[in-house]
């Protein structure tokens, strides 16, 4: 018990609590990429065009960022590269759905948007696909 309260951490602790972020970010945010392809063809319609694509292509690249972003996170395939569309989407859900309403309506997506950069500046610890195929290679 000593040691939990210390300020230090272990390449352990740290890998685990990657792990967790990892799979709670890739988790929670599945369920929102598995809405938007069962009900593709009624979102479709009406969702936000925010590139000058098209409704249409703006839905699938959301659709792809939420669901096969977040399978590849939550495995931490190519995590870095994995978090980009994931934090474009979430600037978009925050500051153009949401009105940069940060504390408000927007709170969700920014807490997302704040996990997305941290696993994107930590990177994906050595609990990953990533890690296990590049174990000492930067020790």
């Amino acid at each position: 018990m000593k040691g939990f309260l210390t300020t230090r951490y272990t390449a352990w602790s740290f890998n685990l609590a990657m792990l967790l972020l990892r799979l709670g970010l890739g988790a929670l945010m599945l369920p929102h990429g598995i809405d938007k392809m069962v009900k593709f063809k009624e979102y479709s319609g009406g969702f936000m065009d925010f590139l000058g694509l098209g409704g249409t292509v703006s839905l699938a690249l959301a659709f792809f960022a939420e669901f096969f972003c977040s399978m590849f996170l939550m495995m931490g395939l190519f995590t870095r590269l994995t978090v980009i569309p994931l934090i474009i989407g979430m600037i978009v859900v925050v500051f153009k759905a949401h009105n940069a309403e940060v504390f408000g309506d927007g709170e969700h997506g920014m807490l997302f948007l704040v996990g997305y950069l941290a696993v994107l500046l930590l990177g994906p610890g050595k609990a990953s696909v990533d890690g296990i195929f590049y174990v000492g290679k930067n020790s």
